[in-house]
């Protein structure tokens, strides 16, 4: 008895795994959001974020928005199908509060725009959507300017 062959033999192999390549690059929502404590210091100023490769450095996404002085939470800024399983990411963000001095539009150095830099540890085994939500914590502060200098 003869086994049957597919005319053309493996070569038609790469078309079947195709769709179980698209589905591994998938990735999952982040939604890093800043909580109430956010809005009295730094209500209606400008916020940028990046999403940093934890173990490269390499920006992967940035986003942008403003720091509501009501809402809560006081900012929300979603990163889409930007999280991949088994990956470490850190998050890196400045307020233009220019407190002092500092220029609109520009990160300047701590004293003037409050930055941080935050590692994503549910992100570890992120096997669906993470929200991450920050609090207003100046003591935690961390250089992250470099990030956002093009």
């Amino acid at each position: 008895m003869k086994t049957p062959r597919l005319a053309g033999g493996w070569r038609y192999l790469p078309l079947l795994l195709l769709p179980c390549a698209a589905l591994a690059d998938d990735g999952h929502d982040l939604s890093f959001q800043g909580d109430a404590s956010f809005q009295g210091p730094h209500g209606g100023q400008a916020i940028e974020a990046a999403l940093v490769d934890a173990d490269s450095g390499e920006v992967l996404a940035r986003q942008d928005g403003s720091v509501s002085a009501e809402d809560d939470p006081a900012f929300v800024l979603d990163f889409p199908g930007a999280l991949q399983e088994g990956r470490g990411y850190e998050v890196h963000y400045w307020i233009d509060s220019n407190f002092g001095g500092g220029s609109e539009g520009a990160c300047d150095p701590m004293e003037h725009d409050h930055q941080w830099r935050v590692t994503l540890d549910e992100a570890d085994e992120a096997d669906e959507a993470v929200t991450h939500v920050e609090d207003h914590d100046p003591g935690r502060m961390t250089e992250a300017c470099s990030t956002f200098m093009e």
